[in-house]
Protein backbone atom coordinates (compact mmCIF):
# COMPACT_ATOMS: atom_id res chain seq x y z
CA UNK A 1 0.00 0.00 0.00
CA UNK A 2 1.41 3.59 -0.57
CA UNK A 3 3.05 5.71 2.19
CA UNK A 4 3.01 2.25 4.46
CA UNK A 5 6.03 1.84 5.62
CA UNK A 6 5.47 -1.78 6.83
CA UNK A 7 7.54 -0.97 10.22
CA UNK A 8 5.70 1.95 10.96
CA UNK A 9 3.76 1.85 14.56
CA UNK A 10 0.39 1.85 14.37
CA UNK A 11 -2.36 2.91 16.40
CA UNK A 12 -5.93 1.23 17.06
CA UNK A 13 -9.73 3.40 16.45
CA UNK A 14 -8.26 6.36 14.58
CA UNK A 15 -10.93 6.36 12.54
CA UNK A 16 -12.53 10.10 11.86
CA UNK A 17 -15.14 9.55 9.24
CA UNK A 18 -18.85 9.48 8.95
CA UNK A 19 -19.49 6.61 6.43
CA UNK A 20 -20.06 3.87 8.76
CA UNK A 21 -19.75 1.37 6.04
CA UNK A 22 -16.40 2.39 4.88
CA UNK A 23 -15.34 2.42 8.74
CA UNK A 24 -16.64 -1.35 8.75
CA UNK A 25 -14.19 -2.36 5.90
CA UNK A 26 -11.51 -1.19 7.24
CA UNK A 27 -12.35 -3.03 10.49
CA UNK A 28 -12.74 -6.59 9.29
CA UNK A 29 -9.86 -6.26 6.07
CA UNK A 30 -6.01 -6.72 6.36
CA UNK A 31 -3.96 -3.77 5.14
CA UNK A 32 -2.04 -6.02 2.24
CA UNK A 33 1.72 -6.03 2.49
CA UNK A 34 2.72 -4.04 5.67
CA UNK A 35 1.91 -7.47 8.06
CA UNK A 36 -0.68 -5.46 10.34
CA UNK A 37 -3.71 -6.80 11.60
CA UNK A 38 -6.71 -5.88 10.94
CA UNK A 39 -8.20 -2.83 12.32
CA UNK A 40 -4.85 -1.12 12.96
CA UNK A 41 -3.58 1.87 11.10
CA UNK A 42 -0.37 2.52 10.07
CA UNK A 43 1.29 6.06 11.83
CA UNK A 44 3.71 8.41 8.96
CA UNK A 45 6.52 9.18 11.20
CA UNK A 46 7.09 12.54 10.20
CA UNK A 47 7.47 15.81 11.56
CA UNK A 48 5.34 18.27 12.10
CA UNK A 49 2.21 16.09 10.32
CA UNK A 50 -1.16 16.74 12.18
CA UNK A 51 -2.60 14.10 10.57
CA UNK A 52 -2.40 11.40 7.14
CA UNK A 53 -4.69 10.04 4.47
CA UNK A 54 -4.77 6.39 3.90
CA UNK A 55 -5.59 5.21 0.52
CA UNK A 56 -7.51 2.02 0.90
CA UNK A 57 -10.26 2.21 -1.39
CA UNK A 58 -12.96 3.70 0.75
CA UNK A 59 -12.79 7.09 2.12
CA UNK A 60 -9.85 9.18 3.68
CA UNK A 61 -8.96 8.20 7.30
CA UNK A 62 -7.51 10.46 9.48
CA UNK A 63 -5.83 10.75 13.36
CA UNK A 64 -4.35 13.32 15.70
CA UNK A 65 -0.52 13.55 16.74
CA UNK A 66 0.51 14.38 20.07
CA UNK A 67 3.24 17.12 20.05
CA UNK A 68 6.59 15.81 20.79
CA UNK A 69 8.45 17.63 23.67
CA UNK A 70 10.67 19.97 22.95
CA UNK A 71 14.00 19.86 24.65
CA UNK A 72 17.11 22.56 24.48
CA UNK A 73 20.60 21.86 25.13
CA UNK A 74 22.79 24.32 25.75
CA UNK A 75 26.32 22.61 25.38
CA UNK A 76 29.70 24.82 23.29
CA UNK A 77 31.12 21.29 22.42
CA UNK A 78 30.05 20.80 19.23
CA UNK A 79 30.52 16.83 19.39
CA UNK A 80 28.96 16.51 22.56
CA UNK A 81 26.00 18.48 21.91
CA UNK A 82 25.05 16.43 18.82
CA UNK A 83 25.33 13.14 21.00
CA UNK A 84 23.03 14.33 22.98
CA UNK A 85 20.58 15.66 20.78
CA UNK A 86 20.88 12.72 18.18
CA UNK A 87 19.77 10.29 21.51
CA UNK A 88 17.37 12.59 22.54
CA UNK A 89 15.53 12.51 19.02
CA UNK A 90 15.73 8.80 18.64
CA UNK A 91 14.00 8.60 21.96
CA UNK A 92 10.71 10.63 20.48
CA UNK A 93 11.91 14.11 21.75
CA UNK A 94 12.09 17.35 19.62
CA UNK A 95 15.61 19.16 19.62
CA UNK A 96 17.08 22.21 19.73
CA UNK A 97 20.63 23.17 20.20
CA UNK A 98 22.56 25.82 21.03
CA UNK A 99 26.14 26.82 21.45
CA UNK A 100 26.57 29.90 23.85
CA UNK A 101 23.99 31.70 26.10
CA UNK A 102 23.21 34.59 23.73
CA UNK A 103 22.13 32.50 21.10
CA UNK A 104 20.18 30.15 23.48
CA UNK A 105 18.57 33.02 25.60
CA UNK A 106 17.90 35.00 22.44
CA UNK A 107 16.00 31.88 20.95
CA UNK A 108 14.54 30.90 24.08
CA UNK A 109 12.85 33.89 25.50
CA UNK A 110 10.79 33.84 22.21
CA UNK A 111 9.64 30.14 22.56
CA UNK A 112 10.55 28.35 25.74
CA UNK A 113 11.16 24.34 25.51
CA UNK A 114 9.41 22.01 27.42
CA UNK A 115 13.33 21.32 29.35
CA UNK A 116 16.27 22.70 29.18
CA UNK A 117 19.80 20.26 29.66
CA UNK A 118 22.53 23.01 30.75
CA UNK A 119 26.09 23.20 30.69
CA UNK A 120 27.81 25.65 32.95
CA UNK A 121 30.85 26.20 30.95
CA UNK A 122 29.95 27.72 27.65
CA UNK A 123 32.83 28.65 25.95
CA UNK A 124 34.72 31.97 27.07
CA UNK A 125 32.35 32.28 29.88
CA UNK A 126 33.37 29.94 32.47
CA UNK A 127 30.01 30.01 34.64
CA UNK A 128 27.70 31.19 31.92
CA UNK A 129 24.91 28.65 32.32
CA UNK A 130 24.45 29.77 35.64
CA UNK A 131 23.81 33.64 34.45
CA UNK A 132 21.61 31.53 31.48
CA UNK A 133 19.89 29.38 34.79
CA UNK A 134 18.76 33.00 36.37
CA UNK A 135 17.62 34.76 33.26
CA UNK A 136 15.56 31.37 32.31
CA UNK A 137 14.06 31.66 35.88
CA UNK A 138 12.88 34.81 35.37
CA UNK A 139 10.79 33.99 32.30
CA UNK A 140 9.59 30.87 33.61
CA UNK A 141 9.12 29.50 37.56
CA UNK A 142 8.01 26.11 36.11
CA UNK A 143 10.44 25.48 33.32
CA UNK A 144 12.48 22.17 33.92
CA UNK A 145 16.26 22.78 33.65
CA UNK A 146 18.70 20.13 34.37
CA UNK A 147 22.74 20.83 34.52
CA UNK A 148 24.84 18.27 32.43
CA UNK A 149 27.96 19.48 33.21
CA UNK A 150 31.82 17.84 33.94
CA UNK A 151 32.24 19.55 36.92
CA UNK A 152 30.92 17.52 39.57
CA UNK A 153 32.12 19.51 43.25
CA UNK A 154 29.78 20.28 45.38
CA UNK A 155 29.89 23.92 45.41
CA UNK A 156 29.16 23.84 41.50
CA UNK A 157 25.77 21.55 42.55
CA UNK A 158 24.55 23.67 45.40
CA UNK A 159 25.30 26.83 43.25
CA UNK A 160 23.18 25.27 40.38
CA UNK A 161 20.29 24.01 42.44
CA UNK A 162 20.59 27.53 44.19
CA UNK A 163 20.31 29.36 40.61
CA UNK A 164 16.59 27.63 40.44
CA UNK A 165 17.72 24.50 38.29
CA UNK A 166 15.73 21.33 39.27
CA UNK A 167 18.66 19.05 39.20
CA UNK A 168 22.35 18.45 38.22
CA UNK A 169 24.15 15.90 36.46
CA UNK A 170 27.79 15.19 35.49
CA UNK A 171 28.37 13.77 32.23
CA UNK A 172 29.69 10.85 33.21
CA UNK A 173 26.12 9.71 33.90
CA UNK A 174 25.05 6.57 31.76
CA UNK A 175 22.30 7.70 28.92
CA UNK A 176 19.17 5.64 30.42
CA UNK A 177 20.18 7.48 33.82
CA UNK A 178 19.61 10.70 32.12
CA UNK A 179 16.90 9.66 30.55
CA UNK A 180 15.13 8.47 33.71
CA UNK A 181 15.86 12.07 34.94
CA UNK A 182 14.45 13.47 31.71
CA UNK A 183 11.02 11.32 32.07
CA UNK A 184 10.77 11.96 35.69
CA UNK A 185 10.85 15.67 35.54
CA UNK A 186 8.73 15.42 32.62
CA UNK A 187 6.20 13.61 34.85
CA UNK A 188 6.57 16.52 37.84
CA UNK A 189 5.71 19.05 35.15
CA UNK A 190 2.82 17.29 33.44
CA UNK A 191 1.33 17.46 36.86
CA UNK A 192 0.71 21.44 37.13
CA UNK A 193 -1.02 20.78 33.76
CA UNK A 194 -3.63 18.03 35.08
CA UNK A 195 -6.75 19.45 37.41
CA UNK A 196 -6.78 18.89 40.67
CA UNK A 197 -9.12 16.19 41.61
CA UNK A 198 -8.99 16.84 44.86
CA UNK A 199 -7.68 18.76 47.49
CA UNK A 200 -7.19 22.74 46.54
CA UNK A 201 -5.31 23.95 49.29
CA UNK A 202 -3.10 22.44 51.97
CA UNK A 203 -3.57 24.51 55.12
CA UNK A 204 -0.95 23.46 57.88
CA UNK A 205 -0.60 26.14 60.76
CA UNK A 206 0.83 29.41 59.32
CA UNK A 207 1.85 27.25 55.80
CA UNK A 208 -0.51 27.27 52.76
CA UNK A 209 0.43 25.20 49.62
CA UNK A 210 -1.91 26.30 46.88
CA UNK A 211 -2.63 23.23 44.19
CA UNK A 212 -4.11 25.76 41.57
CA UNK A 213 -1.48 27.73 41.22
CA UNK A 214 1.55 25.75 42.82
CA UNK A 215 2.01 29.18 45.37
CA UNK A 216 3.30 28.66 49.07
CA UNK A 217 2.76 31.29 51.59
CA UNK A 218 3.99 31.07 55.39
CA UNK A 219 2.10 33.93 58.05
CA UNK A 220 0.44 35.26 54.96
CA UNK A 221 3.70 36.14 52.93
CA UNK A 222 4.98 34.37 49.56
CA UNK A 223 7.53 31.99 49.48
CA UNK A 224 9.06 31.41 46.00
CA UNK A 225 9.72 27.25 45.38
CA UNK A 226 10.71 25.91 42.47
CA UNK A 227 8.23 23.10 41.46
CA UNK A 228 10.59 20.51 42.87
CA UNK A 229 10.77 22.35 46.10
CA UNK A 230 6.97 22.96 45.91
CA UNK A 231 6.32 19.30 45.76
CA UNK A 232 9.21 18.41 48.34
CA UNK A 233 6.86 20.28 51.17
CA UNK A 234 3.89 19.29 50.24
CA UNK A 235 4.84 15.27 50.61
CA UNK A 236 6.29 16.74 54.06
CA UNK A 237 3.74 19.16 55.41
CA UNK A 238 0.69 16.99 54.32
CA UNK A 239 1.00 14.38 57.03
CA UNK A 240 2.77 15.94 59.74
CA UNK A 241 5.19 13.90 62.03
CA UNK A 242 5.45 11.13 59.33
CA UNK A 243 9.30 10.57 58.66
CA UNK A 244 9.86 10.83 54.90
CA UNK A 245 12.88 9.03 53.61
CA UNK A 246 15.02 10.52 50.50
CA UNK A 247 13.12 8.06 48.24
CA UNK A 248 10.24 8.56 49.36
CA UNK A 249 10.34 12.43 48.37
CA UNK A 250 11.93 11.78 44.92
CA UNK A 251 8.54 9.76 44.44
CA UNK A 252 6.66 12.48 45.71
CA UNK A 253 8.50 15.39 44.09
CA UNK A 254 8.74 13.32 40.35
CA UNK A 255 12.63 13.46 40.28
CA UNK A 256 15.53 11.20 40.68
CA UNK A 257 18.19 12.39 42.28
CA UNK A 258 20.73 10.84 44.35
CA UNK A 259 20.56 12.08 48.22
CA UNK A 260 23.22 14.94 48.48
CA UNK A 261 20.91 16.67 45.90
CA UNK A 262 17.80 15.97 48.22
CA UNK A 263 19.88 17.05 51.25
CA UNK A 264 20.68 20.57 48.67
CA UNK A 265 16.69 20.82 48.03
CA UNK A 266 15.72 20.98 51.89
CA UNK A 267 18.42 23.26 52.75
CA UNK A 268 17.40 25.97 49.76
CA UNK A 269 13.33 25.27 51.01
CA UNK A 270 14.59 25.68 54.61
CA UNK A 271 16.57 29.21 53.66
CA UNK A 272 13.65 30.37 51.66
CA UNK A 273 11.14 30.07 54.39
CA UNK A 274 14.05 31.65 57.07
CA UNK A 275 14.10 34.70 54.79
CA UNK A 276 10.49 35.22 55.45
CA UNK A 277 10.41 33.98 58.97
CA UNK A 278 13.71 33.88 60.62
CA UNK A 279 12.28 31.51 63.13
CA UNK A 280 11.10 29.00 61.12
CA UNK A 281 11.87 25.54 62.39
CA UNK A 282 9.67 23.07 60.88
CA UNK A 283 11.57 21.06 58.99
CA UNK A 284 13.06 18.47 61.26
CA UNK A 285 16.10 16.09 60.18
CA UNK A 286 15.71 12.74 61.38
CA UNK A 287 19.40 11.13 61.14
CA UNK A 288 19.89 8.08 59.38
CA UNK A 289 15.92 8.45 58.37
CA UNK A 290 15.08 11.52 56.16
CA UNK A 291 12.68 14.59 56.77
CA UNK A 292 9.69 15.63 58.65
CA UNK A 293 7.27 18.63 59.01
CA UNK A 294 6.90 19.33 62.34
CA UNK A 295 3.99 20.42 64.27
CA UNK A 296 3.86 23.72 65.56
CA UNK A 297 2.74 24.03 69.18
Amino acid sequence: MRGCSPHAPYIRGCIAHSDTASEEAFKSSNLPGNGHTAGKLPINSGNNMAGVRIACGFPAIRYIRRMRRRIAIVEDDPVIRANYADVLNKHGYEVVAYGDRGEALAALRGHLPDLVLLDIGLGDAVDGGFTLCRELRTLSGALPIIFLTARDSDFDMVSGLRMGADDYVTKNVSLPHLLARVSALFRRSDLVLEPVRREETVQRGPLTLDLNRFTVSWRGQNVELTLTEFWMVHALAKFPGHVKNRDQLMGDAHIVVDDSTITSHVKRIRRKFSAVDPGFDCIDTVYGMGYRWRIEA
